[in-house]
C-alpha cells in the first residue's frame, strides 16, 4: 500500500471536511424535498393565515411543484456527485487502486443512511415544520439554479413529445374533491375515521356528482290530491297524511297544477268555518286550487348540489322532477338531499318501513327491492356499483337483462341474489349473501 506524502496531509483533511460538507448539503436537499412534497398544503394554508412566514413561503414554493423538484434534485445530483469524485480520489491517494471500491463502498453507505434515510425520515415525521424551515434556502436555490431547470424542462419535454407523451406542467394528477375523498377513506380503513364521519363527509362530497333522479321519489310512490274533490275529502287525506306538502293534479296524476301546504288548506278552512264571512256554501265551494302554489318543476339531470342550492335560494323544500319530455318522474325535497349526508331523518310522522334491510339468521340479508344501492352500502360498508341502476332490484334486472320470477338466483359483484317476491313486474323483495 502506498503511504501518504506528509504534504499531502493539508490536502487530505480538506477534501474530507469537503465530502463532509457536501454531505450535509446532500441530506439537506433530500430532508427538503421530501418535506416540500409530502406537506399538508391545507396545514401550510391554516398556518399561513396564523401568520407564519415560513409557511406561508413554504405554501408558495409548493405551487410550482415542477421547478421545485427540477431545482433541489439538481442541487442534490450536483452535490453527490462532487462528493463521490473527491471520495474517489481521496481514496485512490490512500490505498491505490483499491481505493475506487473502498470509495464506492464507503459513499454508499455514508450517502445511504446519512444524506437519503436519515433527512426524509425526519422530514416525512415533521413535513410541514421541515418546509417552513427550510423554504428561505430552497427559495435561493430555486432562484439560482431556475435557468438551468427551464433549459432542462423543455428538454425533457421535447423528448417525450417525440414518444407522443404531451405534458401539462399546470395540470393536477389529483383534483382536491378527490385527494380529501381519497384521505377519508384512507382514515377510515386505518381506523382513524369513524364510519358514520366517514358516511357524512363523502355524501357531502358527492352531491356535486349525483343527480336528483339518483336520490328522487319515484311518481308512482307519489301522494296527489284531486283538484276536483270536494273539501272534506281533501281536509281528511291532508289529516291523514304524513306529508305537510302534497301535489295537486287535475284529471290525470300527470297534470300537476299546483302544490299545497296543510297549513293553508286549514287555515282557509278555518275561515270558512269561523271567520266573519263563513257559511256552509262558501265551506262546500271551497277549492284546493285557491290555495295552492305554483309547482316547482326540474330536470331529473339536476346534481344534488345545484338543487340544495336552488332549494335555498328559493326558499322552498320541494320540487319536481321531469324528464327531457317533460313527463313527471317523482319528486325529491330539501330534507332528501340533507339525508345524503346526515343518514335517514325519521321522525313521528315517518312512515319508512325499518323491514327495508333486514339481518336473517344465517348472515344473509333481506333487502326491499326499491331501497338504493347507496343507502344499502352504506348501511353494510359494501360496495355495490350503482352506475347503471340506482335501486337494489334495478342492479339484478340489469344484470339479469330480464325481470326474474321469483326464487331465482344470481350471483355478481361477488354476492348472492335471490328474488323471494315479485309483484306484478316489480321486484319487490331479494335476499343477498355474500360468496
Amino acid at each position: 500500500m502506498p503511504e501518504i506524502d506528509p504534504a499531502l496531509d493539508a490536502s487530505f483533511w480538506m477534501t474530507a471536511g469537503a465530502i463532509l460538507a457536501l454531505l450535509l448539503l446532500s441530506a439537506f436537499f433530500s430532508g427538503s424535498e421530501t418535506a416540500l412534497t409530502a406537506a399538508s398544503r391545507g396545514k401550510l394554508r391554516a398556518q399561513a393565515d396564523r401568520g407564519q412566514v415560513g409557511a406561508a413561503r413554504a405554501l408558495k414554493l409548493t405551487e410550482d411543484s415542477e421547478r421545485l423538484i427540477g431545482s433541489v434534485l439538481l442541487g442534490n445530483n450536483l452535490v453527490n456527485i462532487l462528493a463521490a469524485s473527491l471520495a474517489t480520489s481521496l481514496f485512490t491517494q490512500a490505498f491505490g487502486e483499491s481505493g475506487v471500491a473502498l470509495a464506492t463502498l464507503v459513499m454508499t453507505v455514508l450517502v445511504l443512511v446519512f444524506a437519503e434515510v436519515l433527512p426524509k425520515t425526519y422530514a416525512i415525521t415533521n413535513a410541514e415544520k421541515a418546509a417552513s424551515i427550510v423554504s428561505p434556502l430552497i427559495r435561493v436555490v430555486i432562484m439560482v439554479f431556475s435557468p438551468i431547470v427551464s433549459m432542462v424542462q423543455v428538454l425533457v419535454r421535447g423528448m417525450l413529445r417525440l414518444f407522443g407523451v404531451q405534458t401539462d406542467p399546470d395540470s393536477k394528477v389529483l383534483s382536491a374533491h378527490e385527494e380529501i375523498a381519497g384521505a377519508i377513506t384512507l382514515g377510515h380503513s386505518e381506523g382513524v375515521v369513524e364510519k358514520e364521519h366517514r358516511d357524512r363527509l363523502l355524501g357531502a362530497l358527492d352531491l356535486g356528482e349525483r343527480t336528483v333522479e339518483e336520490i328522487m321519489l319515484h311518481r308512482s310512490n307519489i301522494e296527489m290530491i284531486d283538484a276536483q274533490a270536494d273539501g272534506e275529502a281533501i281536509l281528511s287525506q291532508l289529516l291523514q297524511s304524513p306529508y305537510t306538502r302534497l301535489p295537486v293534479y287535475r284529471g290525470d296524476p300527470e297534470n300537476i297544477i299546483g302544490l299545497v301546504h296543510a297549513k293553508d288548506v286549514l287555515r282557509a278552512m278555518d275561515r270558512l268555518v269561523r271567520g266573519p264571512d263563513a257559511s256552509e256554501a262558501g265551506l262546500a265551494a271551497f277549492s284546493v286550487t285557491d290555495v295552492a302554489m305554483k309547482p316547482y318543476f326540474i330536470p331529473e339531470t339536476t346534481t344534488l348540489d345545484d338543487q340544495m342550492r336552488e332549494f335555498l335560494k328559493r326558499q322552498t323544500h320541494f320540487a319536481l322532477v321531469v324528464d327531457e319530455y317533460g313527463s313527471l318522474q317523482g319528486l325529491i325535497t330539501l330534507e332528501d338531499i340533507l339525508e345524503e349526508i346526515v343518514g335517514e331523518i325519521t321522525d313521528e310522522f315517518d312512515t319508512s318501513d325499518p323491514g327495508d334491510l333486514r339481518l336473517l339468521s344465517d348472515g344473509a340479508y333481506s333487502v326491499d327491492g326499491g331501497m338504493t344501492i347507496r343507502d344499502l352500502n352504506r348501511a353494510n360498508d359494501w360496495s355495490l356499483p350503482d352506475d347503471e341502476a340506482n335501486t337494489v332490484a334495478g342492479l339484478v334486472i340489469h344484470e339479469a337483462q330480464t325481470i326474474p320470477a321469483e326464487g331465482q338466483v344470481f350471483s355478481f359483484h361477488g354476492f348472492r341474489f335471490e328474488v323471494t317476491k315479485r309483484v306484478e313486474n316489480r321486484i319487490a323483495r331479494l335476499r343477498i349473501r355474500r360468496l
